[in-house]
C-alpha cells in the first residue's frame, strides 16, 4: 500500500485548491485590521462567514472531483490547506496579549478564544459538506474503511466518545511537550514559557493529531473525525484551567505578553484546527497503511 506519483499528485492537487481558494483567494474576508495582526473569528463579518463556508464547500467539492475516484479520501484536505495559510500568516498570540496588556483585557480575549474553535471547525464541516455532495453526484465505487461500515453494536457509540477524550488527552500531553520555547520558573504558576515560532507550532500540532489520530485508529478504529473535534476540547481545556483569572491576573502583573503558563493558550484556535485537521487526516491514514501491513504480512 504505497503512495504512488499518482496518489501524491492528487494529494497536492487538494491541497493546492484550499490554498488558492481560501488561503489566497478568501483571506480578505479573514484579514485583520493590523497587517501583522493575528487571524481572529471576530474579523470575518456574518455575511463574510457566510461566503466562507460556501468557499469552502466548493473548494471541498472542486477537490473531490479532481481527486476523484479517491475525492472522498482526499478532497477533505483542500479546506483545512485553506485555513492553514491564514495560520501562518496571522500574527501570533503574543501579539495579540500585547494589544491587550491588562487583566481584564486579557480575561475577555481568553474569554472569546475559548469557543472561537467551533467557528473554524464550523467552516472545516463545510468542506466535508463539499465531499459529501460529491459522492451524491458522483459515487466513488471504492470500499469504505471498516468502521464506516460495521453493524449496529455498543462499541460503535463508546469508542468515538473514548477517542474523543484521548484524542483531546494525546494531542494536549504532546503538544505542552513539543510547542516550547524559553522556559522560566515562576514560584506561582511553576513555569511560563515564551511564544514558540510558527514553525514550531506547525509541527507540533501535526505531530501531536497525528499521533492521536493514529493510535485512536489503531486502536479503536474510529475515523479522524474525533481527533479533528478534540482540537475545540484543547483550546476550551487549556484556556479554562491554564488561563483562570488568578493566572492571568499573575502574568499581567509580572511577566511580559510573550509568556503563558501553558504552551497550548500560546496557540491561536485558527493554528489548533487547520493543522489539527491536517494532522489527523494524516496521522488516520499511516494507521491505515500500518494496519495493511500488519495484517499482509502476517498472511
Amino acid at each position: 500500500m504505497e503512495l504512488t506519483w499518482l496518489m501524491r499528485a492528487r494529494i497536492a492537487a487538494a491541497m493546492a485548491i484550499g490554498v488558492v481558494l481560501i488561503g489566497i483567494l478568501a483571506w480578505p474576508l479573514a484579514a485583520p485590521n493590523d497587517p501583522i495582526g493575528p487571524v481572529r473569528a471576530g474579523n470575518v463579518s456574518p455575511a463574510g462567514a457566510l461566503t466562507l463556508a460556501i468557499v469552502a464547500l466548493a473548494a471541498n467539492l472542486i477537490a473531490y472531483f479532481v481527486c476523484w475516484p479517491y475525492g472522498r479520501e482526499i478532497g477533505v484536505l483542500a479546506v483545512p490547506s485553506g485555513l492553514a495559510v491564514w495560520a501562518i500568516r496571522s500574527g501570533s498570540m503574543a501579539q495579540l496579549m500585547q494589544l491587550n496588556p491588562t487583566f481584564a483585557q486579557r480575561q475577555a480575549v481568553f474569554a472569546s478564544l475559548k469557543w472561537e474553535p467551533i467557528f473554524w471547525l464550523a467552516i472545516v464541516a463545510a468542506g466535508f459538506g463539499g465531499v459529501i455532495l460529491g459522492q451524491k453526484l458522483l459515487p466513488t465505487k471504492i470500499p469504505a474503511e471498516p468502521e464506516q461500515e460495521r453493524k449496529s453494536n455498543p462499541s460503535n457509540y463508546l469508542n468515538p466518545l473514548i477517542g474523543l477524550a484521548g484524542s483531546a488527552l494525546i494531542a494536549l500531553f504532546c503538544i505542552t511537550i513539543l510547542a516550547q520555547d524559553i522556559a522560566m520558573a515562576d514560584n506561582t504558576v511553576g513555569m511560563v514559557l515564551g511564544q514558540p515560532a510558527v514553525g514550531q507550532i506547525v509541527s507540533a500540532i501535526l505531530v501531536s493529531f497525528g499521533l492521536a489520530a493514529f493510535v485512536v485508529k489503531r486502536y479503536l478504529n474510529i475515523s479522524y473525525i474525533w481527533p479533528i473535534i478534540a482540537g475545540c476540547l484543547i483550546t476550551l481545556f487549556a484556556i479554562s484551567i491554564y488561563a483562570r483569572a488568578n493566572v492571568l491576573e499573575h502574568l499581567a502583573k509580572r511577566w511580559p505578553p510573550v509568556f503563558f503558563s501553558n504552551a497550548a493558550t500560546s496557540i491561536l484556535p485558527v493554528q489548533m484546527v487547520a493543522f489539527g485537521a491536517l494532522g489527523s487526516i494524516a496521522g488516520y491514514w499511516l494507521a491505515v497503511r500500518y494496519n495493511y501491513r500488519r495484517r499482509h504480512k502476517a498472511e
